[in-house]
């Protein structure tokens, strides 16, 4: 694994945020310390987990498909401008609920102790155009291996951004709002194209054998979703084809606009450290911890907020439900 190979670590000190003068200094035993309890703490929460935590999931995928069933419904009187403005918004919070909280929860293996096909991180597709093998590779591996680590994890900028005072400059970057705008509009396809390695493509350090399996996941699966929402789905509403379909390009952007937005408060704040490899070359398993607290950001909002936003500041591979108890 890599971390924090150092001998002590900095931390902030004040619980209203604000910034310490002196920062507090742990030795490489309480650093190791921190890993154990940690570990310990995740053991008795999947010890734990039961009838609760599998009625939890199961309200939200009801109300997911609720808001989907609604949405499409709504789609049949969208000759009606506030039917069509009310199944727009009911598709867009289903397409936010299954990727967020069903989809990035389901795929980092939270539910696989309840062996439900439908649930198994395995298994599992979600309603975007990025296949789920490829988003478990590039998030799941790559993003929580190696977070904040510049040169290794790719949501650094995305291949795209500069959003570190780390990254080398130049004059591509003087564009980095509007590369953002697009970003965030067009969103899943940015996702999509995540473990491409657009860059390393031209830049020629990616061969064609080596992205080929990619572009056939993307043909399966987003030619699945580009048929689904813009071609089967307005043509079911016959007349209405336009209005519907429009509506659900505009669902997807609101989706798109969602995620991003919320995404792009984990990591990337004020505040939050970046590393590099030498820094992280021989870490141990306090040291990862560390690393993930020291180079993340938790966003604070109700409990609908937390829902709507996958509960990102809940430790991956934890049941959101445990999120009050594991702080």
């Amino acid at each position: 694994m890599f971390g924090l190979s150092l001998s002590f670590l900095p931390f902030v000190d004040g619980s209203d945020g604000s910034r310490n003068d002196v920062p507090v200094v742990l030795s490489h035993d309480q650093v190791e310390e921190i890993g154990r309890e940690l570990d310990a703490l995740r053991d008795r929460t999947v010890a734990d987990l039961g009838a609760e935590d599998r009625e939890y999931i199961y309200k939200i995928i009801k109300a997911q498909r609720g808001f989907e069933v609604a949405g499409r419904g709504l789609m049949y009187l969208g000759f009606f401008p506030p039917a069509w403005i009310a199944g727009v918004g009911a598709l867009g919070v289903s397409k936010i609920l299954d990727n967020m909280e069903i989809g990035h929860n389901v795929m980092h293996g939270q539910y696989d102790w309840m062996r439900e096909p439908g649930l198994n991180s395995r298994v599992f597709e979600w309603d975007t155009v990025c296949p789920a093998d490829q988003w478990k590779h590039s998030h799941n591996y790559m993003h929580h291996t190696y977070t904040n680590i510049l040169g290794r994890d790719r949501d650094i900028g995305y291949g795209i951004l500069r959003i570190d005072e780390a990254q080398k400059w130049n004059p591509y970057y003087l564009g980095n709002p509007v590369y953002a705008f697009f970003l965030m509009m067009l969103f899943e396809w940015g996702v999509m194209m995540h473990d491409l390695e657009a860059e390393n493509v031209i830049q020629g350090k990616r061969k064609w054998h080596d992205v080929k399996p990619l572009l056939k996941g993307w043909w399966r699966k987003a030619g699945r979703q580009v048929l689904k929402d813009y071609a089967i789905f307005p043509a079911l509403t016959g007349p209405l084809f336009v209005p519907t379909l429009l509506g659900n390009v505009t669902a997807n952007l609101i989706r798109n606009v969602w995620a991003y937005s919320i995404i792009f408060c984990g990591h990337f704040p004020t505040g939050v450290q970046s590393f590099t490899e030498d820094e992280t070359a021989e870490e141990t398993r306090g040291e990862w911890y560390v690393r993930q607290m020291l180079g993340s950001a938790n966003i604070e909002g109700s409990p609908l907020f937390h829902i709507m936003s996958g509960n990102l500041s809940t430790p991956p591979g934890v049941i959101v439900e445990r999120q009050k108890t594991a702080a």
